[in-house]
């Protein structure tokens, strides 16, 4: 199992929300290179990028901070938030970025997420973020009444290998993950790797993920209040295989 260590960016900043909450956020850093080279040095390979302005606007906005962190080199970077266009795929790809991630436009058109899957297959994951068990959009401030594991089913059927699923009520909440939800995930999506995301706080946690069957697991507060260390947990799974890419 892979992990992706995660920053949040707003305005530029490095940051964390509550339960998606833009209201109770968090801000851990000014300078999100710093940041993306300290996961890298503790042995990560692979970074999770999520612009939360983007996601809430329908319009990235820190494209400025992802080109520097990736133009640093050394880790293999994936990046949602905002991405509604096909432009906005191909601005990405062409900074170096090595998979894209429609999470609200795969809800609110999926014509256009199957075509997209059709085009750029690996390249592209989509993000099915949960509250009570239907997808939520628009930075998770509304829900869209679908309900979220026949949606993901769907989006097996039309290509995608690659799913990045939250539990909205566990994410950054400390509280621990929704195993039951990935249980079901795993065993029903054959041939779909599935990332497992929002609420991890203990090692025992990542071990179980990967005995389900997880291709990887996304760390964002865990990492930054000091509850995991992310060099340990890479150490203890053997720092992944590469199934997530």
């Amino acid at each position: 199992m892979e992990l992706f260590p995660a920053i949040d960016l707003r305005e530029g900043r490095v940051v964390r929300l509550t339960r998606g909450d833009y209201d109770k956020m968090t801000v851990y850093g000014a300078d999100p290179c710093a940041q993306a080279d300290a996961f890298r040095r503790a042995g990560a390979r692979c970074l999770h990028l999520v612009d939360l302005d983007g996601a809430r606007d329908g319009v990235p906005a820190n494209v400025q901070a992802i080109r520097a962190i990736v133009e640093q080199g050394g880790l293999y970077v994936e990046v949602g938030g905002g991405i509604r266009t096909q432009a906005q795929i191909e601005r990405y790809l062409e900074l170096g970025v090595g998979r894209c991630i429609l999470g609200s436009a795969a809800v609110t058109d999926f014509a256009f997420a199957a075509r997209m899957l059709r085009t750029y297959g690996s390249r592209l994951a989509v993000g099915v973020d949960l509250r009570q068990g239907m997808a939520a959009i628009h930075g998770w401030r509304e829900d869209s009444g679908v309900e979220g594991l026949a949606f993901c089913r769907q989006l097996a059927d039309a290509g995608c290998t690659a799913l990045i699923v939250t539990d909205i009520s566990r994410d950054g909440a400390m509280q621990g993950t929704n195993l039951d939800l990935y249980r079901q995930l795993c065993g029903a999506l054959p041939g779909v790797a599935v990332t497992a995301s929002g609420g991890i706080t203990r090692m025992e946690e990542l071990e179980q993920l990967e005995r389900l069957g997880a291709a990887a697991a996304i760390l964002g507060k865990s990492l930054y209040t000091g509850a995991l260390d992310l060099a340990e947990c890479l150490e203890r799974l053997g720092r992944g295989k590469g199934d997530a890419l």
